[in-house]
C-alpha cells in the first residue's frame, strides 16, 4: 500500500495509523520477516527459526473503525454533541461558512437557494474553503436536490420525480447519476434528494415529488436513484416513515395518520427498504405521526428509530428534517427548540438539521446538560457520533485518494 510519511500526517492520523500498523511500519504487529532471536551467551549454536507468517493488513473498514475510536475517545462531550448539528450559514460568504462550522466543531452545513452562486465552479470554491478544523475528517455539505419542484442549483437540468415517475426506471438512475456528478463537482457531499414517500393523492403536498404512487412503482425507482448517486454523493432517503399515509404539510403542522404498523409495512416500508438495500447512507426522519404506532412525531420517536434499525436493518446515519419545522407547527409542545433538540437526540437521531439555526450554542448546551443529568444515556451520543464520524471519515478518504489505505 502507498502511504505518506508519518511526519506529514497530523498527530491524530498518525496515532490511528500506528494503532493499525501495516507492513510498511517496522516493529509493528504486522511487520514482515523475523530478524532472528538474540543468541544466548551459553549457546554455541541454535537452529534457524522459521520466519513468522505475515499477517494480513487491516482492511479500510478496520482502519476506519480504529481511527474513529481514537477520535471519539479524544472528544469532549461538548465536542461530540456539537458534531451532531448540521446548520445553514446564509449567503455566499465563504469565511462565514467556515466560521460557522469551525467555531463550534459542527458536523457540517445545509445549503439553500441563497447559498448557491451562478456556476458549479463558484460553489466548489466556496465549499472547498470549509473544513472541520481537524485533519482526517471532512465536514458534510448537504443540499436538498430532488430535481423538479425541489431544486436549489439553477444549473440542474436533470429530470425530477414529476417526470421520472412515468418513465422507465433507467431514466431515474440516469437523472440521479447526472445530478450527483453535478453535486460532487460543486463540492456537495450529501444529497437529501431521494424521496421514498409514496402517495397517489393529488392533494398531497408530496404528490409531485414522489417516484411512484404505490410501493410497486416507487420501490425500484428509489433503488435506481440511490444507485445513480452511489460513489458520488451520499444518498438520503426521506421522509421516514413516509408522508403517504398522512394529511397536512409538515412545514406548518405535524401531519397525522391512523395507519397501524401492519398497514405501514405493506404500503410504505417497501420503498425505504429498497433504498436501504441499494446502499443509501442516510435516512431522514419526518415530522409526522402514525398515532397507532407512536403519538409523537417520528423524528422524536425512539419506536420509529427501532423499526428502522431492527426491522429494515438500516445501519447508517439518521438525520432529522429541519428542526425548525416543529416550532413552525404552532403546537405548544414543540415551541421550545432546546427541548426539541434533547428529544430528537434521545430518540436516536445521529444528526440534527437546522435550516434556520437559532441559538445553536443554547441547543448544544441543552443536550450536553441532558446527558450530564442522565436524561440522555451517554452511549446514545457515542453511538450516534461514531456513525457520523465514520461517514465523515469515508468522505475525507474519498477526497484524498492518494491515501490508498
Amino acid at each position: 500500500m502507498v502511504r505518506r510519511s508519518l511526519a506529514t500526517l497530523p498527530a491524530i492520523v498518525c496515532l490511528a495509523l500506528l494503532l493499525s500498523s501495516c507492513t510498511s511500519f517496522p516493529g509493528g504487529p504486522y511487520a514482515g520477516a523475523d530478524t532472528g532471536p538474540a543468541q544466548s551467551p551459553s549457546s554455541s549454536s541454535s537452529a534457524t527459526p522459521e520466519p513468522a507468517a505475515a499477517q494480513p493488513a487491516p482492511s479500510v473498514d478496520e482502519l476506519t473503525a480504529q481511527y474513529v475510536a481514537v477520535r471519539l475517545d479524544a472528544m469532549t462531550l461538548q465536542q461530540k454533541v456539537a458534531s451532531m448539528f448540521i446548520v445553514r450559514a446564509p449567503g455566499v460568504d465563504g469565511p462565514a461558512w467556515q466560521a460557522t462550522v469551525s467555531s463550534r466543531g459542527l458536523g457540517g452545513l445545509i445549503l439553500m437557494g441563497d447559498n448557491v452562486p451562478a456556476t458549479p465552479e463558484e460553489l466548489a470554491a466556496l465549499t472547498a474553503g470549509v473544513s472541520s478544523g481537524g485533519a482526517g475528517l471532512a465536514p458534510l455539505i448537504a443540499i436538498d436536490e430532488e430535481g423538479g419542484d425541489v431544486t436549489r442549483l439553477p444549473y440542474d437540468g436533470f429530470a425530477g420525480a414529476d417526470t421520472l415517475s412515468a418513465e422507465p426506471e433507467s431514466a431515474t438512475q440516469d437523472a440521479f447519476t447526472g445530478r450527483s456528478e453535478l453535486l460532487a463537482a460543486s463540492g456537495v457531499s450529501v444529497n437529501f434528494g431521494v424521496v421514498a414517500d409514496v402517495t397517489a393523492d393529488p392533494s398531497s403536498f408530496m404528490f409531485s415529488r414522489v417516484l411512484g404512487g404505490d410501493a410497486a412503482a416507487a420501490s425500484p425507482r428509489v433503488a435506481a436513484a440511490v444507485a445513480g448517486e452511489n460513489g458520488r454523493v451520499f444518498s438520503t432517503l426521506k421522509h421516514f416513515p413516509g408522508h403517504g399515509e398522512t394529511t397536512g404539510d409538515s412545514h406548518s403542522s405535524v401531519p397525522q395518520s391512523d395507519v397501524d404498523l401492519g398497514g405501514w409495512r405493506a404500503r410504505d416500508a417497501p420503498s425505504f427498504q429498497a433504498g436501504i438495500d441499494a446502499g443509501a447512507e442516510l435516512v431522514m426522519f419526518g415530522h409526522l405521526a402514525y398515532t397507532p404506532v407512536d403519538a409523537q412525531p417520528a423524528s422524536l420517536s425512539a419506536t420509529w428509530h427501532s423499526v428502522l434499525r431492527d426491522e429494515l436493518g438500516f445501519t447508517g446515519v439518521t438525520v432529522t428534517d429541519d428542526m425548525g419545522m416543529l416550532e413552525a407547527s404552532g403546537i405548544p409542545e414543540y415551541a421550545n427548540p432546546d427541548e426539541n433538540a434533547i428529544r430528537a437526540v434521545a430518540a436516536g437521531n445521529d444528526l440534527l438539521l437546522y435550516v434556520t439555526p437559532g441559538d445553536v450554542d443554547a441547543m448544544i448546551a441543552a443536550v450536553v446538560g441532558a446527558v450530564e443529568s442522565g436524561r440522555i444515556d451517554a452511549a446514545i451520543i457515542d453511538d450516534a457520533v461514531t456513525r457520523d464520524l465514520e461517514l465523515r471519515r469515508e468522505l475525507w478518504l474519498r477526497q484524498h485518494p492518494e491515501l490508498s489505505f
